[in-house]
């Protein structure tokens, strides 16, 4: 005769059946999944039951922004920023923000910061000058995290420089950023384009702090 259903919980040894459910356990060979949400993954906790995803896959957050015209001279901070607007450019996850060049994170996390900068030189005796990136964990004092500098030999030469760093964000009311340019003389251009990325800033954040 077909057997219209099967008893799994009285046929696996040590499980307790129950009137409705069967309920199979890891070590009788289930697989102890739960349920996850969307764009969530399951993950092994180390035992051997395989537990619902806690970690989302993929980069949560990440953005850029860029200088809209060309800066002369000392800045502190650096202010004339927009979010890029290219065509090919989407944002990830909630939007970092900036107010008067001081830059704040939507959630805590490991973050890495990369500044990619174009600049030349005009006419004048200082022919060097200094980027830095600042951050302050307190909302007021700010402490130099990263610096890069470049020298110029010719009036307008053209060049490109980059720095970067990571930075461990605990607490977004007062963990913040700021980009600056120093010792120039006012003889030295960070160049910005509103049409297109030239001195440019990208934030991803890589993981849980």
């Amino acid at each position: 005769m077909a057997l219209s259903k099967i008893d799994v919980a009285n046929m696996v040894t040590g499980e307790v059946p129950n009137a409705n459910v069967a309920t199979v356990g890891v070590a009788k060979g289930g697989t102890g999944l739960t349920s996850g949400t969307t764009n969530q993954f399951l993950k092994f906790t180390g035992s051997t039951t395989l537990a619902s995803a806690a970690d989302n896959a993929g980069i949560q957050v990440a953005g850029q922004f860029r200088i809209t015209s060309n800066q002369t001279g000392d800045q502190d901070p650096l202010n004339a920023w927009e979010e890029s607007d290219n065509a090919t450019y989407t944002r990830i996850g909630s939007a970092i923000t900036q107010s008067s060049g001081i830059f704040s994170f939507p959630s805590t996390g490991i973050y890495l910061i990369v500044w990619d900068i174009a600049c030349n030189s005009g006419n004048g005796t200082d022919k060097s000058a200094g980027w830095e990136i600042y951050m302050t964990t307190d909302n007021s004092s700010y402490t130099k995290i990263a610096r890069n500098t470049a020298s110029f030999g010719a009036t307008y030469e053209y060049k490109n420089n980059n720095l970067s760093c990571m930075i461990d964000v605990t607490n977004t009311t007062n963990d913040k950023i700021k980009f600056t340019v120093s010792g120039t003389n006012n003889v030295v251009l960070t160049d910005g384009n509103s049409g297109e990325n030239q001195t440019a800033v990208t934030f991803v954040r890589l993981g849980d702090t």
